[in-house]
């Protein structure tokens, strides 16, 4: 068999992006993988790109010095990695997708750039990183795990209605849903070990009626730089990639944002974060709690990093490889008033799908809009659905 392929003697840095675009996989990560290759070649290092969408920038020709067309599947990786002998692999930059082979990596001995793979894991395991909450003293819903539904029953009464249910290592919310009684979790369960059997079962007090706000950070191990905290107008219960959300907070006391800001850095150094995190919080009757950490670009890390014209995806990058700290760096965000994160549905082109909202993501991109101030009709319109929502 004929291979097209030479490999350089030159240092390699390969890029997973995030495969075809799908719900909860969104066209962001182009943005995120697009910045990282341009700072990969900055730093002088031979940038490979692997990735199997031709709708984006990170696939053109000319963007990677060698693009592999390939699916972003084990088996193309490590057949690559074999041939090529990269220094190591970017895993932070194309979403859940590349995220999922950091295992395989690591069993392998191949360096990921980066966080660590057991960092990434706990954060992604819900039960190992609800026990770093509890360590660090961090707030967080009660929670239990399960295997089986009748285990799982245990931990809800136990806990007590409502509950989230929902497995680990997951794409876009997949099989995640509230729950009220035992009749509606037994069959929630069931049909989780059916689509994803083996896998653990997390078992989440939900929080009603509260708000529900992120953070997106970088860490070089030394400093924490917030890039941007942003308010979901929509109330709990919806995914966050569903959501509208404002760049930066329109609601949250100074105290709230203070708390946040103090939890995310205390999980980014507990956790050892080489590059990029995302942390979503909940925040009930002014107490804030930490739902979920993110150890990589989130899709809300493109909509900031343009909000405040700010190339964090380079810098986080830059970051990650141990080529810059972020002392080397001056942040200025330039957004005048506010930007909203607006969710992208299609359900014109699926007219059978349910389209109530839930904790399992429906949207299919995101769009920008910038407004001036609150007073603005669209943002107006936005809050008053979400006030009626909670009244009822």
């Amino acid at each position: 068999m004929y291979n097209e392929s030479i490999p350089s003697d030159k240092k390699k840095i390969i890029v997973l992006g995030s495969g075809p675009n799908r719900i909860g996989q969104g066209i962001e990560f182009d943005y995120c993988c697009t910045h990282g290759l341009q700072a990969i070649k900055e730093c002088g290092y031979e940038a490979i790109m692997i990735n199997c969408n031709p709708e984006t920038v990170s696939t053109d020709f000319d963007m990677a010095d060698k693009l592999y067309f390939e699916p972003v599947f084990w088996e193309h990786l490590w057949e690559i990695i074999e041939l090529e002998q990269p220094y190591g692999v970017i895993v932070q930059l194309g979403g859940q997708t590349a995220l999922k082979l950091a295992k395989r990596l690591h069993e392998k001995g191949v360096r990921i750039i980066g966080t660590s793979f057991d960092s990434m894991d706990i954060a992604e395991d819900r039960g190992r990183f609800s026990d770093l909450l509890k360590e660090l003293q961090i707030p967080y819903p009660q929670y239990g795990t399960a295997f089986t539904a009748e285990e799982a029953m245990e931990v809800a009464n136990k806990i007590g209605y409502p509950v989230l249910v929902r497995p680990s290592y997951v794409l876009g919310g997949q099989r995640m849903r509230i729950v009220i009684n035992d009749d509606e979790l037994e069959k929630g369960v069931l049909s989780l070990l059916k689509h994803l059997p083996d896998n653990k079962i997390l078992i989440d007090h939900f929080l009603d009626r509260c708000q529900e706000a992120e953070i997106d950070g970088i860490c070089d191990g030394e400093n924490f730089h917030v890039m941007g905290i942003m308010e979901h107008i929509e109330p709990a219960g919806i995914h966050s990639g569903d959501s509208n959300a404002v760049l930066p907070p329109f609601n949250l006391t100074p105290l709230v944002m203070e708390e946040m800001k103090d939890y995310a850095k205390k999980i980014a150094f507990k956790l050892d974060i080489r590059g990029l995190i995302n942390i979503q919080f909940a925040i009930k009757d002014g107490k804030v709690f930490v739902i979920e950490a993110n150890p990589r670009a989130s899709r809300t890390t493109p909509f900031i990093a343009k909000a405040y014209q700010i190339p964090y995806l380079n810098v986080a990058t830059k970051v990650m490889m141990g080529e810059k700290k972020l002392s080397d760096f001056k942040f200025e965000p330039l957004l005048k008033g506010y930007a909203i994160k607006e969710p992208v549905f299609s359900f014109d082109k699926f007219p059978n799908v349910n389209k109530e909202l839930g904790p399992e993501m429906k949207s299919t991109g995101e769009a920008i809009r910038f407004i001036k101030d609150l007073k603005d009709p669209y943002f107006r319109t936005l809050y008053k659905e979400r006030s009626m929502h909670l009244s009822k």
